[in-house]
């Protein structure tokens, strides 16, 4: 794989010239830049999230690009990037909004403005295009109903049940993270005070009913897990996957966390203009469909009408009745940087009594 990398390096070296930020009208010399360089490398961005495998598929089709990638979590992708610099093996990712302005910060991300970028409400996006998010998710809860027979639909139900919660790794997946934020807010928290979530996990831990495992669909499949806090178009695709009529998914009663992901084009690209080319398409119609057809809510909603078999898919605009957007970003920005100690002294500490 090293060695393809390098043969399509020297190619694109030779044959493309990197396209500026503002060439966003000449979408042909995008699609010919792209055509040129052959592939685009993804990190966490794998074919059952958000239904990235439609998209890629498209591009593949459509451009004659080819794809591969490589599963991770958004801090794992940022790693990646800072680690191999000039020699990169990921062209583009996928990551938590608190992820995209500490990927600015580090310098790790290019930046690039799809033409639909007014279409793109400004919470959501970076005013320099180095970011934006192409979706939407709500934490929610799915439960195994073969193993779980009361089923919870609040934090509070979950506190008073006697299965084990999963949330996965709340140091590097952005998922899990914002699992604590919801759960902070519904239990009287905020972005800039996590311990009533804290402490919530932290009793789950003390009682052994706390989970760490990754709750992916093989985990699930396999009835490792009882309870998993994931967002809502991983549950919704999960539950559909595996069994409708063995998983059911929640949005919590007592308060949830509604945010999104961005994609992030390396600054380091191999292949930028597929990266670039590849944003574009995310966020055209047919993209943000896509990410629709796997259960995301997609930024763009208010400007497409989506088919009557996707909109069967998502769960009542009534179940989010109490999930809100993150009041501060600024804020949680910055208790994300400090959740991942805070959680091993409140919470795997309990785990290791």
């Amino acid at each position: 794989m090293k060695s393809l990398f390098t043969s399509v390096l020297a190619t694109a070296t030779t044959m493309v010239m990197l396209l500026p930020v503002d060439s966003l009208a000449a979408n042909a010399d995008l699609e010919q830049a792209a055509r040129a360089e052959g592939q685009v490398n993804s990190v966490g961005m794998p074919d059952s999230w958000a239904n990235w495998k439609d998209t890629w598929n498209d591009i593949s089709r459509q451009y004659g690009i080819k794809h591969s990638d490589t599963d991770m979590s958004s801090a794992e992708e940022l790693a990646r990037f800072a680690a191999e610099k000039n020699h990169a093996s990921a062209d583009i990712g996928d990551v938590g909004a608190a992820f995209g302005p500490i990927a600015v910060q580090k310098g790790l991300v290019q930046p690039y403005k799809p033409t639909t970028w007014d279409q793109i409400p400004d919470w959501a996006k970076d005013k320099d295009g180095y970011w934006a998010l192409a979706y939407t998710g709500t934490i929610a809860f799915i439960i195994n109903k073969d193993q779980v027979k009361d089923i919870p639909h609040s934090w509070a139900d979950l506190k008073k049940g006697n299965y084990v919660v999963t949330i996965g790794d709340v140091s590097v997946a952005a998922q899990a993270a914002n699992g604590v934020l919801a759960a902070s807010y519904a239990l009287g928290g905020s972005e800039k005070n996590l311990q009533p979530a804290l402490d919530f996990f932290s009793s789950l831990a003390k009682a052994g009913r706390l989970g760490l495992t990754n709750p992916v669909i093989a985990n699930l499949e396999k009835g490792e897990i009882q309870v998993a806090v994931v967002w809502d178009f991983n549950g919704l695709n999960y539950r559909d996957q595996i069994d409708r009529n063995r998983f059911e998914v929640v949005i919590p009663s007592d308060g949830s966390i509604t945010s999104g992901y961005t994609t992030i084009i390396n600054k380091y690209a191999q292949h930028p203009n597929a990266a670039k080319l590849a944003r574009e398409y995310i966020f055209s119609d047919a993209g943000q469909i896509n990410l629709a057809r796997g259960y995301a809510r997609p930024i763009r909603a208010e400007h497409l009408t989506l088919p009557q078999d996707v909109q069967a898919k998502l769960l009542p605009a009534a179940a989010y009745k109490n999930a809100h957007p993150v009041a501060d970003p600024a804020a949680w920005d910055k208790a994300a940087k400090t959740l991942p100690r805070l959680w091993q002294e409140n919470v795997i500490f309990n785990m290791q009594q």
